[in-house]
């Protein structure tokens, strides 16, 4: 019996997504941001928005109304929460956002969890339409919608989107993961942001830019006198086959050594270190100074995410909490 077929690895990787969302946009990330708002505005958004006899249904199942529909402050405070209604409600990313839907102005909200208020696309439109959804789920599910579907109907939905993913768009949705884990780091001193930018002031008030690119899949640049520095690249490696890790290591020394001929100082890779031989991984990637375990990151917690975390903060020059 061959066990190629059997393989964890492709599962793991979904772990470490699965990881990232609960931070983005499952019930971790709402249940954070509900925290944060004010309980009297969302009141009154919840009374805008959500239906009353919607209300009475979650209220006599113990529901939170949030917990299943959209208001405008929750999006504002958190943008990637509108991939958690959108997977609540069983759609597809291609069938949400085509043509025709109206629903394009929102794809960066979910994708990269920006909101630009100068550009603020329609939020209450976004939650009206939704809501005349989302009630015909609350209304049809019989005999009544419970706490428990509502926290796993997003993840039948997000299963799918996964496993129509290839190998190459995994690694993709891992970078902009972590950049997102990187945003929580900087967030109070952010200035301007992008979905692939982030510029910060830092303590010593100079401007800091944290980018997406390739090769390094992160960049961390200073301006000092006008000119910026090459401070840190960071590589990502999302792929968890074990008997593969070598090669991504060879990968990472391939942009490190690209890096390091364009002047950056530090050299930082995130890849999967569980049931491989770190040491190893030097060997194939001498330049990099640094390792951080990919799903640790992604999780935002383990010794390795404390230290990134420690590290990151320390190499753009802010303070942490």
């Amino acid at each position: 019996m061959s066990a190629k077929p059997l393989s964890a690895s492709r599962q793991v990787a979904f772990h470490h997504l699965l990881v990232a969302a609960r931070k983005s946009y499952l019930m971790d990330a709402l249940s954070e941001v509900l925290g944060q708002l004010d309980p009297k505005l969302l009141k009154k958004q919840i009374a805008d928005f959500v239906p009353v006899d919607c209300q009475k249904m979650l209220a006599a199942s113990g529901i939170r109304d949030e917990h299943v529909f959209p208001v405008p402050a929750l999006l504002e405070q958190k943008p990637k929460l509108v991939g958690y209604y959108r997977l609540l409600l069983g759609v597809s990313q291609k069938r949400f956002y085509r043509a025709g839907t109206g629903m394009g102005p929102f794809k960066g909200m979910e994708e990269r969890g920006h909101f630009d208020a100068k550009r603020r696309p329609p939020l209450e439109k976004f939650c009206a339409a939704m809501a005349e959804h989302l009630a015909e789920l609350v209304r049809q599910i019989s005999p009544k919608i419970t706490a428990r579907d509502v926290t796993e109907l997003p993840l039948l939905t997000l299963g799918a989107q996964l496993y129509g993913s290839n190998n190459n768009s995994i690694g993709r949705q891992a970078t902009i993961d972590v950049f997102l884990s990187v945003a929580e780091i900087v967030k109070r001193f952010i200035t301007a942001q992008d979905s692939k930018k982030i510029t910060i002031v830092n303590a010593s008030k100079r401007k800091v830019v944290i980018a997406l690119s390739s090769d390094p899949d992160i960049r961390i640049q200073e301006d000092f006198g006008g000119k910026f520095r090459n401070k840190v690249a960071i590589e990502i490696k999302g792929g968890t086959d074990i008997s593969n890790a070598h090669n991504r290591a060879g990968e990472a020394e391939k942009s490190h050594q690209k890096a390091k001929r364009e002047g950056f100082r530090d050299y930082w890779t995130i890849i999967s270190k569980t049931g491989v031989n770190v040491d190893k991984l030097k060997q194939e990637s001498p330049t990099t100074n640094s390792w951080f375990d990919v799903a640790q990151v992604l999780g935002r917690e383990g010794d390795d995410w404390t230290e990134f975390r420690s590290r990151f903060a320390d190499s753009t020059g802010i303070p942490l909490k």
